[in-house]
Parts: structure tokens; C-alpha cells; sequence
């Protein structure tokens, strides 16, 4: 009896997870080229620091931490990798929601950085949903957010300050991590590669 329950409630949850990740919303494949519309990678530098930061973000873990959060109901919800790369663009950039939607259609980095291969003329959502989706993830799922992208400098800092994400304010909240260390990755990631070209020209002199 004790071993039909352990695989009724297996079969359950394996149910439940088969159903949550038709709730979670996905991106068009990315390395599916179409013949009248150029990916996005074809045409932009590819040493960029917004193209460098985006493969080095674990992307999938962050999915994976933050899926927990979506119902296993409902309508099929705004891709994670989308809404996270938007938020982190926000942060980086200083941005509010509706600026951002404005810069991202018009920015192809913007839109490779949130997961998309082609360029796209329209902004994926309304703005709004940005509100809904802080509230679904909640303080702890951002600590998440910036706790990965400060690691990937090799930095774990404590006990900092980082601005809440708000679209017009900067609240003094305490939080582990702190967003300007964050926009620190970008900077080192445009600069490492324009160092090893110096160290190459000295080399060949």
C-alpha cells in the first residue's frame, strides 16, 4: 500500500511539473533563421557587452528558480528570460518600464540580451506587466536575480544597498546586493576584450 502511494504521488507531481511548464511562457527559437528576416547575431557586435553578459548568464537556472513561482493554471505566462532581461536592462540603464519598452524596439543588444534572434518591432508586452511580474517573483526572487549576475564577477557581497525596482524612485532598502555591482559586470565585460587587443598590439611590436 505504503509503495502504490509513493508512486501515486510521483505520477502527481510529475503531472504537475509537465503542466507548470505549459503555463510558463517561451521565446521563439533563437537559432531558427527565417529567409526575409536576418538573426540578430548576424548583424550586431558580437563583443558588445550586452551580447557578452547574455552568454554568460546562466539563463536556465534562473528559469529553473524562478518557474516555482507560476501556477500550473491558466493561460501560458510571459517568457522568464524575457522578463528577467528586462528587468536586469532596467537596472543597468536606469530605466522605468515604459522608457524601456520605448529603447528596446528600437536597441537589437536590448532584445538579443532578453533571448530573442530576430529583431522585433514590437514590444512583447504592456508594460504593466512588469508590476505583476515583481510581484509574482517577490523581494526574494530579485535577490536571486542579482545574487547570480554579481557571482558571475566572482563577488559575493553582503549587506548592501540596492535600489528597489521601482519605475521613478530610489528607495533606501536594504538588500544582500547591490545593482551598481551589477552594472560593474557590463563594464568589465566591454573592457576585457580591448585589453587582451592592447596586450596583442604590445606583443606584435
Amino acid at each position: 500500500m505504503k509503495l502504490n502511494k509513493m508512486q501515486d504521488l510521483n505520477n502527481l507531481s510529475k503531472k504537475s511539473c509537465k503542466k507548470r511548464e505549459k503555463m510558463l511562457g517561451k521565446l521563439p527559437d533563437k537559432n531558427q533563421a527565417e529567409f526575409f528576416r536576418p538573426m540578430i547575431i548576424d548583424f550586431i557586435d558580437k563583443q558588445h557587452e550586452l551580447v557578452l553578459l547574455a552568454q554568460k548568464i546562466d539563463w536556465a537556472h534562473i528559469e529553473k528558480e524562478l518557474s516555482v513561482k507560476y501556477s500550473d493554471r491558466g493561460q501560458p505566462a510571459i517568457a522568464i528570460r524575457f522578463m528577467v532581461g528586462s528587468l536586469l536592462l532596467k537596472h543597468y540603464y536606469n530605466l522605468g518600464d515604459e522608457t524601456l519598452a520605448k529603447q528596446w524596439v528600437m536597441n537589437p543588444y536590448m532584445q538579443y540580451f532578453c533571448g530573442y534572434g530576430q529583431f522585433q518591432h514590437k514590444f512583447p508586452c504592456d508594460p504593466s506587466d512588469f508590476v505583476h511580474f515583481r510581484k509574482r517573483i517577490g523581494k526574494e526572487g530579485i535577490e536571486k536575480i542579482f545574487t547570480h549576475t554579481i557571482e558571475l564577477h566572482g563577488k559575493k557581497v553582503k549587506n548592501k544597498q540596492l535600489m528597489s525596482d521601482t519605475t521613478v524612485q530610489e528607495n533606501n532598502i536594504t538588500y544582500p546586493t547591490d545593482s551598481k555591482l551589477a552594472k560593474k559586470i557590463i563594464d568589465r565585460c566591454k573592457t576585457t576584450p580591448e585589453l587582451q587587443a592592447s596586450k596583442q598590439a604590445i606583443i606584435k611590436r
